[in-house]
Protein backbone atom coordinates (compact mmCIF):
# COMPACT_ATOMS: atom_id res chain seq x y z
CA UNK A 1 0.00 0.00 0.00
CA UNK A 2 1.53 3.51 -1.21
CA UNK A 3 0.01 6.49 1.15
CA UNK A 4 0.48 9.85 0.71
CA UNK A 5 3.50 11.01 3.71
CA UNK A 6 2.35 13.95 3.96
CA UNK A 7 -0.94 13.52 4.79
CA UNK A 8 -2.55 12.32 8.31
CA UNK A 9 -5.07 9.84 8.84
CA UNK A 10 -7.33 8.57 10.84
CA UNK A 11 -8.25 4.88 12.10
CA UNK A 12 -11.54 4.79 10.74
CA UNK A 13 -9.77 5.53 7.56
CA UNK A 14 -10.25 9.27 6.63
CA UNK A 15 -7.14 11.26 5.47
CA UNK A 16 -6.31 15.04 6.23
CA UNK A 17 -4.26 17.34 4.18
CA UNK A 18 -2.96 20.34 6.55
CA UNK A 19 -4.28 23.85 5.20
CA UNK A 20 -6.81 26.70 5.61
CA UNK A 21 -8.80 24.62 5.19
CA UNK A 22 -7.77 21.52 5.72
CA UNK A 23 -8.77 18.86 3.01
CA UNK A 24 -10.63 15.67 4.29
CA UNK A 25 -11.39 12.07 2.64
CA UNK A 26 -11.45 8.59 2.66
CA UNK A 27 -8.15 6.30 2.13
CA UNK A 28 -7.52 3.82 -0.96
CA UNK A 29 -7.92 0.98 1.59
CA UNK A 30 -11.05 2.43 2.39
CA UNK A 31 -12.49 2.85 -0.91
CA UNK A 32 -11.17 -0.95 -2.17
CA UNK A 33 -13.09 -2.36 0.69
CA UNK A 34 -16.00 -0.40 0.10
CA UNK A 35 -16.27 -1.32 -3.17
CA UNK A 36 -18.14 0.85 -6.28
CA UNK A 37 -19.38 3.97 -4.29
CA UNK A 38 -22.71 5.26 -5.49
CA UNK A 39 -23.72 7.95 -3.05
CA UNK A 40 -22.33 10.24 -0.62
CA UNK A 41 -24.10 11.77 1.95
CA UNK A 42 -21.97 14.44 3.35
CA UNK A 43 -22.94 17.51 5.53
CA UNK A 44 -23.52 20.83 4.42
CA UNK A 45 -21.39 24.37 4.19
CA UNK A 46 -21.56 25.82 7.46
CA UNK A 47 -22.55 22.68 9.58
CA UNK A 48 -20.09 22.51 12.36
CA UNK A 49 -17.96 19.18 12.87
CA UNK A 50 -16.39 17.67 15.80
CA UNK A 51 -13.51 15.55 15.86
CA UNK A 52 -14.64 11.59 16.16
CA UNK A 53 -18.14 12.19 15.51
CA UNK A 54 -20.32 10.76 12.33
CA UNK A 55 -20.63 13.52 9.90
CA UNK A 56 -21.99 11.49 6.71
CA UNK A 57 -22.26 8.49 5.11
CA UNK A 58 -20.90 6.68 2.47
CA UNK A 59 -22.90 4.28 0.00
CA UNK A 60 -21.19 1.15 -2.16
CA UNK A 61 -22.90 -1.95 -4.09
CA UNK A 62 -21.99 -3.66 -0.68
CA UNK A 63 -22.66 -1.55 2.21
CA UNK A 64 -23.45 1.76 3.97
CA UNK A 65 -20.06 3.05 6.12
CA UNK A 66 -20.30 6.63 8.06
CA UNK A 67 -17.73 8.89 7.61
CA UNK A 68 -16.16 10.45 10.83
CA UNK A 69 -14.52 13.80 10.73
CA UNK A 70 -10.78 14.09 11.51
CA UNK A 71 -10.85 17.53 12.51
CA UNK A 72 -13.78 20.03 14.71
CA UNK A 73 -14.52 22.61 13.00
CA UNK A 74 -16.75 24.25 10.03
CA UNK A 75 -17.44 23.01 6.78
CA UNK A 76 -16.52 25.51 3.85
CA UNK A 77 -16.52 23.66 0.96
CA UNK A 78 -17.84 20.06 -0.11
CA UNK A 79 -16.91 18.61 -3.12
CA UNK A 80 -19.77 18.44 -5.60
CA UNK A 81 -18.33 16.70 -8.26
CA UNK A 82 -17.62 13.80 -6.19
CA UNK A 83 -21.24 14.06 -4.78
CA UNK A 84 -22.16 14.28 -8.44
CA UNK A 85 -20.22 11.03 -9.52
CA UNK A 86 -19.25 9.21 -6.13
CA UNK A 87 -17.17 7.21 -8.46
CA UNK A 88 -14.12 9.58 -8.59
CA UNK A 89 -13.49 8.43 -4.77
CA UNK A 90 -12.85 4.93 -5.70
CA UNK A 91 -10.30 6.00 -8.82
CA UNK A 92 -8.97 8.89 -7.04
CA UNK A 93 -9.42 8.96 -3.43
CA UNK A 94 -6.56 11.27 -2.62
CA UNK A 95 -6.98 13.69 -5.14
CA UNK A 96 -10.03 14.71 -7.22
CA UNK A 97 -11.92 12.07 -4.59
CA UNK A 98 -11.21 14.19 -2.01
CA UNK A 99 -14.72 14.74 0.27
CA UNK A 100 -14.47 18.01 2.27
CA UNK A 101 -12.84 20.81 3.21
CA UNK A 102 -12.88 22.53 6.64
CA UNK A 103 -11.79 25.31 8.80
CA UNK A 104 -10.08 23.56 11.58
CA UNK A 105 -10.02 24.24 15.18
CA UNK A 106 -9.42 21.09 16.40
CA UNK A 107 -7.88 17.67 15.72
CA UNK A 108 -8.84 14.18 16.78
CA UNK A 109 -5.87 11.47 17.16
CA UNK A 110 -4.33 11.05 13.78
CA UNK A 111 -1.98 8.99 12.52
CA UNK A 112 0.97 9.31 9.93
CA UNK A 113 1.14 7.18 6.83
CA UNK A 114 3.45 4.79 8.37
CA UNK A 115 1.58 4.30 11.33
CA UNK A 116 -1.74 3.82 9.45
CA UNK A 117 -0.31 1.33 7.22
CA UNK A 118 0.90 -0.36 10.48
CA UNK A 119 -2.31 -0.94 11.91
CA UNK A 120 -4.29 -1.19 8.84
CA UNK A 121 -2.33 -4.51 8.09
CA UNK A 122 -3.33 -5.88 11.82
Amino acid sequence: MTLPTHLHYTVEHEWLEDGSPATVGITSTAADALGDIVYLELPAVGEELTAGSVVGEIESTKSVSELFSPVTGTVVEVNQAAVDDPSVVNSDPFGAGWLLKVDVTGTGPLLTADEYAAQSQA
